[in-house]
């Protein structure tokens, strides 16, 4: 890591599934703060890959899809290996503003938080309804779990200092995925922050399956912590 945070090397990750409309533009809209941007088309069968090309990112492909999870995990190995100091998460569906990617980018240079997770509740009424409700629950329950206080655990808008990031191995594939991160990241006391950010819903249908996903979202909160009940209580993470 640089001693001076302005210096640090930045890359934004965006999982991306059946997103040929849309990636484009995210792409776009990101180089205008990042030039370092990494999509990967999780085996999408439409040309997700071509248009995220076309708008110069470094493509990543998954022969078969095979959740956001893996696919982050995957834009993750590549930022080790490229040797960057922080990275950014993001969805290609362009409910995530890229100007954000600002903010993320600003906040850590100015506080060098490990973790900052994007935050959408101050502009809620946004967030269609049934996708409130279950982030709202979702969110007091894991961080009852995390014994610690994330205003919206749901997000996948983050920052992880690339340090971190061997930490947050999960066996999660979908989008539980995210959640189990910040257990993984909890438990080892690395600090996390929130920052506020945007969000917008258009006509993209939501992936959402209220029982399925709640029923993923438990499995996750006991593999999370029987992990946590392993490990030692004296093992800390350097912050």
């Amino acid at each position: 890591m640089p001693t001076d945070r302005s210096q640090s090397r930045f890359c934004v990750i965006i999982p991306a599934y059946r997103e040929a409309e849309r990636i484009h533009w995210v792409v776009k809209g990101v180089q205008r703060h990042c030039s370092d941007i990494v999509v990967v088309d999780d085996g999408s069968p439409d040309g997700t890959a071509d248009q995220a090309q076309s708008a110069g990112a470094i493509v990543l492909r998954h022969e078969r899809n095979r959740g956001k999870g893996s696919a982050l995990t995957t834009g993750f190995h590549y930022a080790e290996e490229h040797d960057y100091d922080a990275v950014i998460t993001m969805d290609g569906d362009g409910q995530h503003a890229p100007d954000d990617v600002r903010r993320f980018i600003e906040a850590y240079i100015r506080t060098g938080t490990p973790v900052l997770v994007g935050n959408r509740m101050a502009d809620a009424k946004s967030i269609p309804f049934v996708r409130r409700m279950t982030n709202r629950l979702a969110t007091r329950m894991l961080n009852r779990c995390m014994q610690t206080y994330v205003p919206d655990t749901q997000c996948g808008f983050r920052l992880y200092r690339c340090d971190v990031i061997p930490h947050v191995s999960v066996a999660a594939k979908g989008r539980d995925a995210e959640s189990e991160m910040l257990m993984h990241i909890a438990t080892r006391h690395i600090r996390i922050d929130s920052i506020p950010v945007q969000v917008t819903y258009g006509s993209q249908k939501s992936t959402v399956k209220p029982v399925r996903d709640t029923l993923r979202f438990f499995m996750m909160i006991w593999r999370a912590s029987l992990y946590s009940r392993r490990r030692s209580a004296g093992i800390r993470y350097k912050r």
